[in-house]
């Protein structure tokens, strides 16, 4: 029997006690997990705006910072656009689509039982606020600024931690969602 056909009952037929369990979705289980979201949230944030502050101070217009010889390398660079400098005539687009991702954050909130995807949706947000705060702050002004980037793997993007953390949300989310898990704390077995 279908999920539509328990819903809306079919005539002459009474479920097994087995469909009748199946269909039935366990509560919620325990508090929302915001809490969690949030400190998440808070110390991604933290890390990539102080990160941020350093290399501003220290490694702006100073030479790279070898850390693995060439394979790894800290030097500051700022990047109006997305991932591999694409888009930097689009700053006020990447601002809208970090709304947008906060905006959905907030709404997935209000129904978030589950630990980890409170870890992944902190991660996102806090990646978010962080390239957020740049855009809107750094020069060259309100809406337009660019982003701070330092770490430099050699033949790859120069990121920073706001970008690591919003991958590793991301990674996260999809490894949840492969597992079943739903932000409610409920299993999806379909």
């Amino acid at each position: 029997m279908t999920k539509a056909e328990r819903t809306i009952g079919t005539p002459g037929f009474e479920p097994t006690q087995a469909e009748d369990e199946e269909s039935e979705q366990p509560a919620p289980q325990g508090r929302r997990k915001i809490p969690v979201l949030l400190a998440i949230a808070a110390l991604a944030y933290a890390l990539d705006l102080a990160s941020k502050t350093v290399v501003v101070q220290h490694l702006e217009n100073h030479p790279a910072i070898q850390v693995l010889g060439t394979y790894l390398q800290l030097e500051a660079v700022r990047n109006s656009g997305a991932a591999f400098g694409i888009g930097q005539a689009y700053t006020i687009v990447f601002t809208l689509i970090a709304l947008a991702v906060i905006a959905v954050i907030a709404r997935l909130a209000r129904k978030l039982y589950s630990v980890p995807w409170a870890i992944a949706l902190g991660l996102l947000l806090g990646g978010a606020l962080g390239n957020l705060t740049d855009r809107i702050f750094r020069s060259p002004g309100i809406f337009r600024g660019e982003v701070v980037d330092f770490i430099a793997p050699a033949h790859f993007a120069v990121f920073n931690l706001a970008d690591s953390a919003i991958v590793c949300g991301g990674f996260l989310i999809v490894w949840l969602s492969f597992r079943g898990l739903d932000p409610d704390g409920s299993v999806n077995r379909d």
